[in-house]
């Protein structure tokens, strides 16, 4: 019993100083530069970059992999840059409009929806229970998606707090509707409406909806507004911010940011 103790008791020792020096002798050294810059990232690790998380960002922009302004949500590009000995590149703050104005006091409904309280499953079954086929359905996926608490949901339709949004691009994608879009945080004037149907149809289904009326292309001195598939868009490049389409409008789906 004793000998066998001692056997096993040096296969163990022999195994443990096998491993340690296999560690010592095939060991990668760790660029420091990677923790510094992690140090310096959210941490929420929601994937607006396109890398899995804050740490896997890191070690992209130590590798030359991604840009030191990769991240939409990052306060410390320059001390990024800084680490890497770059020139930091001036960036303009993302956030996230919803171009809907379809609430429960404006929509119509096609039914009254009561299964699985999400936006994709509706849309999957039947494009939703709004009688707007291109409506915000309100049931919070992209709620769910923010880890940044930008987002909730009020009067059934996604409200967006442009204080705490980041830009990262997650209630985009969870967006099953492509009401939500990116776009400057300083935009002064966007269209709240998503609909593409003639102006007849968007009046049945919603009192606020966007009716393609062109009264907004035809008053906007600067060409920074038309009409494109019965909806206005403006262009934010060429906008004056003069607010006359705002003024113009005769459903007021042009909303203003202060």
């Amino acid at each position: 019993m004793f000998e066998t103790i001692i056997i096993f008791g040096s296969i163990a020792l022999v195994m443990g100083l096998v491993l340690g020096i296999s560690s010592k002798i095939f060991a990668v050294d760790k660029d420091e530069r990677i923790d510094l810059v992690a140090d310096c990232l959210p941490g929420a690790n929601c994937g607006g970059c396109g890398f899995s998380g804050c740490g896997a960002l890191a070690e992209a922009i130590v590798k030359g992999e991604a840009p030191v302004n990769a991240c939409p949500g990052c306060t410390n590009v320059e001390k990024i840059a800084e680490i890497m000995g770059v020139k930091a590149e001036k960036t303009t703050p993302m956030g996230a409009f919803v171009k809907c104005s379809g609430s429960i006091d404006k929509v119509n409904y096609k039914y009254l929806f009561d299964g699985t309280k999400s936006c994709k499953d509706i849309t999957n079954m039947n494009l939703g229970d709004k009688a707007c086929a291109y409506a915000c359905l309100g049931y919070g996926d992209c709620v769910e998606k923010c880890v940044f608490g930008a987002l909730s949901i009020k009067e059934a339709l996604a409200t967006v707090d442009l204080t705490k949004c980041t830009g990262c691009g997650q209630c985009v994608s969870a967006c099953p509707k492509n009401v939500i879009e990116l776009m400057p945080k300083d935009t002064k004037y966007f269209v709240k409406c998503s609909s593409k149907d003639k102006g007849p149809v968007v009046k049945d289904a919603c009192i606020v909806g966007c009716i393609g009326c062109k009264i907004c292309e035809k008053n906007c001195e600067a060409g920074a507004i038309s009409v494109i598939d019965n909806i206005a868009k403006i262009d934010i490049i060429k906008c004056t911010k003069c607010g006359v389409c705002a003024e113009k409008c005769p459903k007021k789906i042009i909303e203003i940011k202060e």
